[in-house]
């Protein structure tokens, strides 16, 4: 399960034909395709002849050297389908086990901070991809998949083609941030970087868009540039577009929507981080009377 340029094995093969049989994302197959070849370069033979025993040293052995509980849940999906769906050998996975992962509340910016970040970002495209991110609630790779055609000005909407789960979906649009979408389209127009129907947030070559980790890299160094000195990821934006929406006294239902969550209780998580709706409460304290 070799990832270099050498010729594809045949288990190899198998496996990726699996996989696209069941239309797994190219990023998954990936994926798995690491996580396999990590754990045959581990073992030192091919995967195909590991014994139950081998698997359960192999999870104690990424225990032991500090892998965290997401990658290691995420290194048990892959194996469980090459052993499961490749080689139908389930009976070997019996003493490989997910990990709990520890809930953790996410990082939220104020709307200070969201401003000088934004302000911060080092260039027009930046500025209007991170406005996007936090004026709409989108995943990254959903924002540098957005295209020109994409935008809606009458509906005030973006359509979201095919993002987390494979789902289309609609995201709503401010009056600000069409303004701004509107600046950027006119510069880049200028410059020739946007292509007509091209990608709304094109990368060095307009046929190809910004890329994930050129956004990331974007977003902390605007965080550095602005003095923020919490954790800053694109997804904070998104955390935060929740959270203030919450705290504006959006319905969560709605939230759910406009985030693209199949489960209520995934937008619930937000309910923990809007502190002014804590300020809102009175506590109990406060009703005492005196003795």
């Amino acid at each position: 399960m070799d990832t270099s340029s050498h010729p594809v094995s045949p288990l190899r093969q198998r496996m990726l034909e699996d996989m696209r049989m069941r239309k797994l994302s190219p990023k998954t197959r990936d994926a798995y395709i690491r996580a396999v070849s990590r754990f045959a370069q581990h073992l030192g033979r091919s995967p195909d002849t590991a014994t139950v025993e081998d698997l359960r040293r192999y999870q104690l052995h990424l225990v032991d050297s500090g892998t965290s509980p997401i990658t290691l849940n995420a290194t048990i999906t892959a194996l469980k389908f090459l052993f499961d769906v490749t080689l139908g050998r389930s009976d070997v996975l019996a003493k490989m086990q997910s990990v709990r992962v520890p809930h953790k509340i996410p990082v939220v910016l104020n709307k200070q901070e969201v401003a000088r970040l934004i302000a911060c970002a080092g260039n027009i495209k930046h500025q209007t991809a991170l406005s996007v991110a936090y004026g709409t609630g989108l995943r990254a790779n959903e924002v540098i998949s957005l295209k020109v055609t994409d935008i809606d000005s009458q509906r005030m909407t973006l359509r979201v083609q095919q993002g987390k789960g494979s789902k289309d979906r609609y995201a709503m649009m401010s009056p600000i941030l069409l303004e701004r979408l509107r600046v950027w389209w006119r510069v880049a127009r200028a410059q020739g970087k946007m292509l007509d129907g091209g990608w709304l947030f094109p990368g060095l070559n307009p046929i190809d868009p910004l890329t994930p980790r050129q956004l990331n890299r974007a977003i902390h160094e605007a965080a550095m540039v602005a003095k923020i000195d919490k954790p800053v990821s694109m997804h904070t934006l998104r955390h935060s577009f929740a959270t203030h929406l919450l705290e504006q006294k959006v319905d969560i239902r709605v939230i759910q929507v406009m985030l693209g969550h199949k489960r209520l209780e995934t937008t619930a998580l937000y309910t923990q981080v809007a502190t002014e709706v804590l300020k809102e409460v009175i506590s109990p304290l406060e009703t005492l009377q005196p003795q």
